[in-house]
């Protein structure tokens, strides 16, 4: 998350730690204070700020934010204080206690996110929440959105640049199978989704436009009320272009 201006001469760690303590301190929060110091750091320096001060003061500064701070004052100040997986994971975290459950930001985080940064936000997650991610997806959601969403955040793929072009047309031949009959919630079109390394999937995608015609994000397009379907585009076009993702998403902004 971006800072605002870091100023020419940062103080240090102690003095911040110091500052960020005392504005905690007497009748209110200072909430200018906090801004001044949190939004002007960059990630680093916010990093070595919060290990200053449980440090210093054997307390943990987000624990003290949230018991401090309400309301989405709150939350900008934390996920400014958060590193990248912290982030992920404090964000994935409010949208399975939201009212109605907000599963495109998993489905965003879980897509986007390298294997190895969706690794480093699950370990976050469990640090901070003392559960995994995968439990509280699974017990906040429920039939084809459980059946698509559990695998999509639990299973680690590979990273590697290799792809078999063998399996792609296959599996591209069974994609479309799939999606002809209507089946979009088949185990098998899940299983390629979920679990297949991205240059895989894009090789198998990609065989599948030359073969068929069509994108398969349009075939999927078959009724835009349908949750399912939405989550389902939405983690492929995360996972094979990330780029359009965010693009479509700001577009809506």
């Amino acid at each position: 998350m971006a800072t605002l201006k870091i100023p020419s001469n940062v103080p240090s760690p102690s003095e911040d730690s110091e500052q960020l303590r005392g504005a905690f301190q007497g009748w209110g929060t200072n909430e200018g204070l906090i801004i001044s110091i949190l939004a002007h750091r960059n990630a680093a320096q916010r990093k070595v700020i919060r290990e200053t001060y449980t440090q210093t003061h054997g307390e943990d500064l987000l624990k003290d934010l949230d018991k401090e701070l309400s309301s989405d004052f709150e939350k900008v100040v934390l996920l400014w204080t958060l590193d990248p997986a912290e982030r992920d994971a404090f964000l994935a975290n409010q949208a399975t206690k939201m009212l109605t459950s907000n599963n495109s930001i998993i489905v965003e985080i879980a897509s986007t996110r390298s294997p190895l940064e969706l690794l480093k936000a699950k370990q976050a997650y469990q640090a901070r929440f003392k559960k995994s991610l995968e439990e509280d997806v699974a017990y906040h959601t429920s039939a084809d959105i459980r059946k698509l969403l559990v695998p999509l955040v639990g299973i680690h793929r590979y990273e590697g640049d290799e792809v078999n072009m063998t399996l792609a047309k296959s599996e591209a031949k069974l994609l479309h199978e799939k999606i002809a009959d209507k089946a979009y919630n088949h185990d098998d079109l899940i299983r390629i989704v979920t679990t297949r390394s991205k240059p895989q999937l894009n090789a198998t995608l990609n065989h599948y436009n030359n073969e068929f015609g069509n994108v398969i994000d349009k075939d999927l397009d078959t009724d835009s009320d349908d949750e399912y379907l939405k989550l389902l585009r939405a983690a492929i076009k995360g996972l094979t272009y990330p780029e359009k993702y965010f693009e479509e998403l700001l577009s809506w902004l």
